[in-house]
């Protein structure tokens, strides 16, 4: 009896262990036990978490940033929302009419308009405005006005809103007006900006005469001279005549005769009833100005559809009901700006998606494997666990406890780290990234376990690649995998990385199933890289026990046992090493292709400020440059050759159709110049004359298009000084340094009578084509002189990546490579921490065999070398695959150039890289062995009794 009540009161003891009221007890003690691995689980979680979840932020960052730069940068001519209503004196007697052209009808009318528009689009109510102006400016006839040609300077009369708040007093005063203005009234006082006043030599009080048909000439007394306080906001430059005049000209009449100055004449509000009577017909208008700085890349869709409402729409028809005219019409260049950045967005986020798949499957794959690794170091716990009876939901339940109290705090601190360091006003994607990243680092502990103690066993079977066979459902999973690469890659091949239509379809604020499935064919699309590093890792893994049986038979005959060993226990290596390969070779692959993207950007541009410039530095001018300028410039800081060229771009072909460019070249200097960059070499014998006569037939190099139209016989051109000169095509080219973006010929000038004007100026070349490194751009521009234009390679380059959208994209994107070569390291240095153990014992027991120090370290290095190898050349022929499977999908240039410009390169597609795959391949050797020899180094330091009595479960 007492055997069975002790025999019930253990099992009742080993329930109570097991019961749901110890998890605390138990969560504790685990913590107890581990504490540097749970600190180390804590770190995972917690920088993988706030990486997850910094990642939308950023991109929503640079988005909003490159929307709300495109429209602070664009001319606030075309960001503006115009609305203008014209009203003849027909349509209402001019009591009425001079009632709505007053100061507090369209103020109140004003704010009516601003009530219709509707969210997401923000006005900026400091830089809108609103008032009255004649459309048609009056000729005045003052005789102290200035006339270039003699024609009479006309004016434009505005009546605006807040002249007091966007501008500065200079000299006198602001206008004002004296009783109630009408059209009647004979006078009224106006303002001029500082610029106006100096162009048309207006000082305070002047007066000018506005003729009208009625009552007499308006006469206009200027009462001060006024500077904008913000020359470039929307305020003056909506209008820019309101802040600077313009020399205009009359298209009907003859050169020399038909210029005139155009000025604005700005009056106070009060005063806008007396443009009634004047031949300019007055319009109202309302302008409104967006406010770039509280727009959202991710509400363009609802920009564009408040947009449409009010250029087309019930937006517009509020605003004709708040105007009280029917006729009321709106203009704006803001939606074209829009649909400009959704293009340029839409090119670049497929590429960038490519990256945050890539890095996203290397740290899920490091998750895993950090719970894979801790589950086999407590394989011997969890086993005895399950064979003294323990459920496995019991365990299963208290391992996703103690996980879970290490996790959920270091990814809240994750999350709360990437809310501070990336601040955003959209939270939900960063918060939906972190959970999951802490769900996967929950469950991968718990998952592992349950898999591997389904069943109890007291012992298990050999686990290691060599022996054992995959199963029918990882042939299946395989398959799966293989098949969705092969779609992901036939997709992107066909659709390229820019999608079909996806960005009108945002712009015109269309939606429906095409968008869903356009956007899971966008996400399938990249993953294509991700998919082909796990079909080339789970292929290496099926052919990695092959060559390594064959090494082992031969390397067991010759001398040693240390070659011989090493294969051996690289051989055994468990099943569980398969997802650390995964994890190299998927970041090796993401790496190869992102580091192939990073330099392709970089040789797109290169290329581009290249062909924009034909060398590192051009000097042009529309008139020869001084003789003694080549020479001077030769001298110069940085500079190694300097090729001068005569170019004239209205030379006349014989057979009377439009102009050609021609250039006049030193053909040697030329030759090598277009050799060196690459612009289309030549054979500098292609250009040498065949006689000393300059009427002999010269052999030209020619643009294919020109080529066609002239073919291979002899042609005459008439030259700009008017002197024949008859060529013959030797030789075509696709392009050439001295005419970049366009069709050319290319002659040896010495056979030229003359490009420019004069015999005498023949010999000065017209442009400088400057090769050198490191060159000086303000002595260049100094030597050159104001009347030359100076333009150096750098600087063209430059200005390609104008858009904090291509500037972000770049460093998330580089910042995801990176991340994802951080936790690849992170999961070979946990495969080595994870057998550190093992190997210090085996070298403990072996030392006490004979084996020396030196033979250690060449035992761990061997045995490491070949997954090693294996990785790094996996990873290497996948990336070189994946580069070259979807090169022709990927076009860069949206990505490297803001806009589209003649010189962009025609075929800006994806090439491989050499040191993107050679570099991370050999880092990824030059650790493991580095890892290996510091190990082998440090065990040899400690003494071997103490490893031998660690006993064997290490």
């Amino acid at each position: 009896m007492r055997t069975r009540s002790s025999t019930k009161s253990g099992a009742s003891r080993a329930t109570r262990v097991l019961a749901p009221s110890t998890v605390a007890p138990w969560v504790r003690t685990r913590l107890r036990a581990a504490p540097g691995a749970a600190c180390a689980l804590a770190l995972l979680v917690a920088l993988t978490a706030c990486l997850a979840a910094a990642f939308p932020r950023a991109v929503d960052r640079y988005e909003d940033a490159g929307l709300r730069d495109a429209v602070a940068e664009a001319p606030a001519e075309r960001t503006i929302l115009q609305f203008y209503a014209q009203q003849s004196t027909t349509e209402l007697p001019p009591e009425e009419w001079e009632s709505a052209l007053g100061s507090d009808k369209m103020s109140k009318q004003y704010a009516q308009v601003l009530a219709a528009v509707e969210r997401p689009l923000v006005v900026d109510r400091a830089q809108s405005s609103y008032g009255v102006r004649t459309t048609q400016p009056a000729e005045v006839w003052e005789p102290w006005l200035p006339r270039p040609s003699g024609l009479p300077a006309q004016m434009s009369l505005v009546a605006q809103n807040g002249l007091a708040d966007h501008s500065r007093l200079s000299t006198g005063r602001l206008p004002r007006t004296t009783g109630t203005v009408t059209a009647r009234s004979r006078a009224v006082e106006a303002a001029v900006t500082a610029e106006t006043a100096k162009q048309l030599r207006i000082k305070v009080g002047s007066v000018i005469h506005i003729p009208r048909p009625a009552w007499g000439s308006l006469a206009v007394r200027v009462t001060g001279i006024v500077t904008p306080r913000e020359p470039e906001g929307a305020y003056w430059s909506a209008q820019p005549l309101l802040r600077t005049p313009s020399l205009m000209r009359k298209p009907d009449m003859p050169p020399g005769a038909d210029t005139y100055w155009l000025g604005a004449l700005l009056l106070p509000p009060d005063a806008a009833p007396a443009l009634q009577a004047t031949k300019g017909g007055p319009e109202r208008y309302w302008q409104l100005a967006p406010s770039a700085y509280s727009l959202n890349a991710r509400d363009l869709t609802g920009l564009s559809s408040s947009l449409a409402s009010l250029l087309s729409g019930p937006g517009l028809r509020e605003v004709r009901q708040a105007t009280t005219d029917p006729g009321t019409d709106a203009n704006t260049g803001l939606d074209e700006v829009l649909l400009s950045h959704q293009r340029l967005r839409d090119g670049i986020a497929p590429l960038v998606s490519v990256a945050a798949y890539g890095t996203g499957t290397v740290a899920a794959v490091v998750l895993l494997m950090a719970g894979g690794l801790a589950a086999d170091r407590r394989r011997t716990e969890l086993a005895l666990l399950r064979a003294r009876g323990g459920s496995l939901r019991g365990v299963t339940g208290r391992l996703v406890a103690e996980t879970a109290v290490v996790a959920v705090p270091a990814g809240a601190v994750g999350l709360l780290l990437a809310l501070l360091a990336v601040p955003t006003t959209r939270h939900a994607y960063a918060v939906a990234a972190a959970a999951t990243v802490t769900l996967l680092a929950c469950a991968a502990l718990p998952l592992r376990a349950a898999a591997r103690h389904a069943v109890v066993r007291v012992h298990g079977a050999r686990e290691d690649l060599t022996s054992v066979r995959p199963s029918r459902r990882r042939t299946v999973a395989e398959v799966t995998l293989l098949v969705l690469a092969l779609g992901a890659v036939v997709a992107l091949r066909r659709r390229g990385t820019g999608g079909s239509g996806a960005s009108d379809a945002g712009i015109s604020g269309a939606s429906g199933a095409s968008d869903a499935s356009g956007a899971s064919a966008d996400q399938l699309v990249s993953l294509a890289p991700v998919l082909v590093g796990v079909i080339a890792a789970l292929v290496l893994v099926r052919l990695y026990p092959l060559p390594l049986r064959g090494l082992a038979r031969r390397m067991g005959r010759l001398r040693g046992a240390v070659g011989h060993l090493s294969l051996a226990r690289a051989g055994r290596t468990p099943v569980s090493a398969v997802l650390p390969l995964l994890a190299l070779l998927t970041a090796l692959t993401t790496a190869a292709f992102g580091g192939s993207v990073l330099a392709g950007i970089a040789d797109v541009r290169d290329r581009a400020a290249l062909s924009a410039t034909g060398a590192d530095a051009r000097i042009e001018s529309p008139r020869p440059l001084p003789a003694a300028l080549p020479g001077q410039i030769r001298r110069s800081p940085g500079v190694r050759e300097v090729s001068p060229v005569n170019i004239a771009y209205n030379v006349i072909p014989n057979d009377g159709a439009e102009p050609v460019t021609l250039v006049g070249v030193d053909r040697g200097s030329y030759a090598s110049l277009a050799r060196r960059t690459a612009l289309g070499a030549f054979p500098a014998a292609t250009l040498k004359p065949s006689g000393s006569s300059r009427s002999d037939v010269l052999p030209a190099l020619a643009s294919p298009s020109l080529s066609d139209r002239f073919g291979s016989g002899p042609f005459s051109v008439r030259l700009e000084d008017g002197n024949l000169v008859t060529l013959r095509i030797s030789l075509v080219r696709e392009t050439t340094p001295a005419a970049p973006g366009a069709d050319f010929l290319v002659v040896d000038r010495s056979g030229l009578p003359g490009l420019s004007g004069s015999a005498a100026g023949a010999a000065r070349p017209t442009t400088l084509l400057v090769t050198g490194s490191h060159l000086d751009a303000a002595a260049l521009r100094t030597l050159a002189g104001e009347n030359a234009d100076v333009r150096l390679r750098s600087e063209a380059r430059a200005r390609y990546v104008d858009s904090p959208l291509q500037s972000g994209a770049e460093r998330v994107y580089t910042a995801a490579v990176a991340a994802g070569a951080g936790y690849a390291a992170l999961a070979l240095l946990l495969t080595l921490i994870r057998s550190a153990p093992e190997r210090a014992a085996l070298l403990a027991r072996l030392r006490t065999m004979g084996l020396t120090r030196a033979q250690g370290r060449r035992l761990l290095i061997l045995e490491s070398l070949p997954q090693a190898l294996l990785a790094a050349l996996g990873g290497t022929l996948a990336g070189w695959a994946v580069v070259g499977l979807l090169s022709p999908g990927i076009d860069l240039t949206s990505v490297a150039l803001a806009t589209a410009t003649d010189s962009a390169p025609a075929d800006a597609h994806l090439r491989t890289d050499p040191w993107s795959l050679l570099v991370p391949a050999l880092t990824v050797v030059t650790l493991t062995t580095g890892i290996a020899a510091a190990q082998a180094w440090w065990t040899g330091r400690r003494s071997s009794v103490r490893e031998l009595r660690a006993g064997d479960p290490r």
